[in-house]
């Protein structure tokens, strides 16, 4: 029961009681229910009004209570089943018993009969634990498995070589395969051992691209001459074309001792054979003669490892270097055209890799920088075939450098090099090459003059003579009237010297071949070439034949009438030109061949050698007059030394018929004015101090001599007696002292119609002079003969009249 509150009571007891009854009802209604929480229910207990607590505690004293009295209300109701129920179990005991005797028997049977299955089932349960274990260990080696069979693989690849593929397999093994299995130790230890073969991979692949830079400057010189090769068929090729192209059309070339430019060397059959062979060849490439296999491998194992700059410098350096070796040339490479051959292809061989590697590899070497490398290596080339050629004397070896240089050029143009410079430097070459051509044809000139007889060309038949004019173009109509044998008036130098400069021509031509040029640059060079080696190594030649001590009249003349046909041959020059070139003379820029100024000036010097020759051969006959100066009378008759030089004129001049009629009259008239001048000197020589009349007579025989010479016309062409006058001053001086005739000289001094005219009063005072010194040895007792005193006295008196003519001339001058 609860305790009774310290409260005071309401007014009605029995609804409060009545209204706690039901409150604690319910209350015990949920604590008995299991489905709701006891928590809630204590707590609304406790918290709904003072001494709650105590009248809960005797509300639950009366439940427990009133659930006793009602239990044992129905243990009295059912205690008499109860004891049934225990008499019947009595009763099935001794059942129990027995059945628990069975039941251990069957429980001990059947513990017998599944003792072995108990076994079997142990066996099959550590079965069932290994094929566990072995599916588990089966999981985790199909994990380890292809990580074993990936390393093996990247074992198998490093000793094969193929490390870009084993760079890849390292790869897979680091992102896939090791990151499955990385708690093995053999992974992790497989971990660290991957760098470690990467850098093994990274020093392989260097030292290979090592091996392949030193292999491959080995094979510079082939692989550059089979480019070269290659480029020179091509070139070949599309010559043969071209002439193909235009056999149909093109203007006939002159031959040359019938062969053409291209028979010259008797070499062009064979050349076309070698050639055609060289076409049915195998074209081989630089992948065939090199293996770039090694490049590529290391610039994809830098690459993946990125490290590709590292790798891309290290090849530029190194192939800058090989540049450098390659473009220093043998110190005697001038000597031989292999030695400039061998050059060039190690020069083709080098740009030829680098144009490979440009193209076969992304960004190894860029356009620029090959660009750059070959800039400075063409200036370099440039540079070393500048001074090398310098050396070169054979027109041969240079002509050959020139091909070398052309196939050069048009092989490296061929992998997209710009090559003008070199276009410009063979224009250098070329002058140079002309130089070289013109010290030959200087050498096979003189050769020519030497071997020269001078004389006309004989022919004895039909067929001589057709093979003269085949060599030179020469056509005369009389002469070709004229019956065998007969003479052509050149001689055998005419047509050798046209062969040369045909042959210069030709030699000259063969440089201007691929130089891309066109033909009228080419016709251009041709002719300046031309007239270099008239105007100057044939007109040198020329000069110095003339100028040659044992050179003398016949040969003079012969010379004046060879350089008279070689300056008509001149247009057929041009016209060879012309044909071999096909460009117009007509073109406004078309220069002009310098020959006929040439052979003009020589003819000039040898016209000049002739009356220098002819002076002096008079003079070697005056020079063995012996006068005697002090003879009372002449001989009657001329002198011998004259007479001979007489005949000698005479047998002279008759040879230069064959010369131009103005050559010959000057030749004349130089003669005869020299020799006048000659005789005159020998009168008023300053070591002859006396004089006879009879000398003056004697003298006057000799100059009588030479006039008869003069208007016998040696020479035709002269008009009246132009020749004659060549002695007017000796024949005035000469007759003015015969004739004694001082009073007309001296009254008609100075008049135009002067008999005397000719005579210089200088000239007569000094030859009156030595008469004068004379007379008077001579006549020692002329003072005592009135005749010889009053001719004395004469004599005084225009001695003293001639000096003041002299005086009075030389003070008005």
């Amino acid at each position: 029961m609860a305790k009774e509150s310290t409260k005071p009571l309401p007014p009605s007891v029995s609804d409060e009681e009545h209204g706690d009854e039901k409150v604690y009802g319910n209350i015990f209604a949920e604590l008995e229910s299991l489905d709701l929480p006891m928590g809630t229910t204590l707590r609304s207990v406790y918290d709904d009004q003072p001494n709650a607590h105590k009248r809960f505690m005797e509300k639950l004293d009366a439940r427990i209570r009133n659930h006793d009295r009602e239990i044992e209300k129905m243990c009295n109701f059912h205690h008499q089943g109860f004891v049934d129920a225990i008499t019947e179990l009595l009763k099935v005991r001794a059942d129990a018993e027995k059945l628990m005797g069975q039941v251990t028997d069957t429980n001990r049977r059947l513990q017998d009969a599944g003792r072995e299955v108990t076994a079997q089932t142990k066996e099959v349960i550590r079965c069932r634990v290994q094929q566990r274990n072995i599916a588990t260990t089966v999981e985790k080696l199909q994990l380890c498995i292809p990580v074993l069979e990936m390393y093996s693989k990247l074992k198998e690849q490093l000793d094969s070589k193929r490390y870009y593929a084993a760079l890849k397999t390292m790869e897979q093994l680091e992102n896939i395969y090791i990151p499955r299995v990385s708690q093995y130790r053999f992974c992790q230890i497989m971990a660290e051992t991957l760098p470690k073969l990467r850098e093994e991979i990274k020093e392989i692949s260097m030292s290979d691209l090592k091996d392949f830079l030193e292999s491959i400057r080995k094979h510079s010189d082939k692989i550059g001459e089979t480019a070269m090769k290659q480029a020179q068929q091509h070139r070949t090729f599309n010559s043969a074309v071209q002439k193909q192209a235009s056999a149909g059309y093109g203007k006939p070339v002159y031959m040359l001792n019938g062969k053409g430019p291209s028979q010259q060397n008797g070499t062009t059959s064979q050349e076309g054979v070698e050639e055609e062979e060289e076409t049915d060849e195998e074209v081989l490439t630089a992948q065939d003669l090199v293996d770039f296999s090694p490049v590529y491998r290391c610039l994809h194992i830098y690459t993946v490892l990125g490290d590709r700059e590292t790798f891309e410098n290290y090849y530029r350096k190194q192939r800058r270097k090989q540049a450098r070796l390659v473009l220093q040339p043998q110190s005697n490479m001038h000597e031989t055209v292999e030695g400039y051959r061998k050059y060039f292809n190690q020069i083709v061989g080098f740009f030829v890799v680098e144009d490979h590697i440009l193209h076969a590899t992304q960004g190894l070497v860029t356009r620029a920088y090959t660009d750059e490398l070959w800039n400075m290596a063409l200036s370099k080339i440039i540079a070393v075939l500048r001074t090398h050629s310098s050396y070169c004397n054979d027109p041969d070896l240079v002509l050959e450098l020139k091909n070398l240089i052309v196939i050069f050029a048009d092989t490296l143009q061929g992998y997209g090099f710009p090559v003008n410079r070199l276009f410009d430097l063979l224009f250098e070459i070329r002058d140079q090459y002309n130089e070289t051509l013109l010290k030959k044809w200087a050498l096979v000139f003189r050769e020519i003059f030497e071997q020269d007889n001078y004389s006309p060309i004989p022919v004895e038949n039909d067929e001589e003579y057709k093979s003269v004019i085949s060599r030179f173009p020469y056509h005369d109509a009389e002469i070709e009237k004229q019956q065998f044998p007969k003479k052509l008036p050149m001689s055998q130098s005419v047509p050798q010297i046209y062969i040369q400069v045909k042959e210069f021509i030709y030699a000259s031509l063969k440089f201007s071949e691929s130089l891309h040029r066109s033909s009228t640059e080419i016709d251009d060079m041709l002719r300046k070439s031309t007239n270099l080696l008239l105007t100057r190594t044939l007109s040198s030649c020329l000069q110095n034949l003339i100028k040659k001590p044992h050179i003398g009249l016949t040969e003079l003349v012969q010379i004046i009438i060879n350089t008279t046909h070689l300056e008509q041959a001149c247009k057929y020059l041009e016209d060879f030109i012309t044909n071999i070139t096909n460009v117009s003379p007509e073109t406004i820029h078309t220069t002009r061949l310098y020959g006929l100024s040439t052979f003009k000036d020589a003819r000039h010097a040898a016209e000049g050698e002739i009356y220098t020759k002819l002076n002096q051969k008079i003079d070697e006959f005056i020079q063995l007059a012996d006068y005697e100066w002090t003879m009372s009378e002449s001989d009657g008759r001329a002198s011998g030394y004259l007479m001979d030089l007489i005949n000698f004129l005479r047998s002279t001049f008759q040879v230069f018929t064959h010369l131009p009629g103005k050559v010959a009259q000057t030749a004349c008239m130089s003669a005869c004015k020299h020799l006048s001048t000659s005789l005159m000197q020998m009168l008023l020589d300053s070591e002859l101090k006396q004089i006879s009349m009879g000398a003056v007579q004697q003298f006057n025989l000799d100059v009588i001599q030479c006039e008869l010479f003069a208007s016998s016309e040696p020479v035709p062409g002269f008009q009246g007696d132009t020749l004659q006058l060549a002695f007017i001053d000796l024949r005035q001086l000469l007759d003015l002292f015969m004739v004694w005739d001082w009073s007309t000289y001296l009254a008609d001094y100075g008049q135009p119609t002067s008999k005397y005219l000719r005579v210089n009063p200088s000239t007569a005072l000094a030859l009156l002079e030595k008469m004068k010194d004379t007379s008077k040895k001579n006549n020692i007792f002329s003072q005592f003969r009135k005749n010889d005193r009053d001719k004395q006295k004469l004599i005084e008196t225009v001695v003293k009249q001639l000096r003041s003519l002299v005086n009075g001339m030389s003070q008005h001058a």
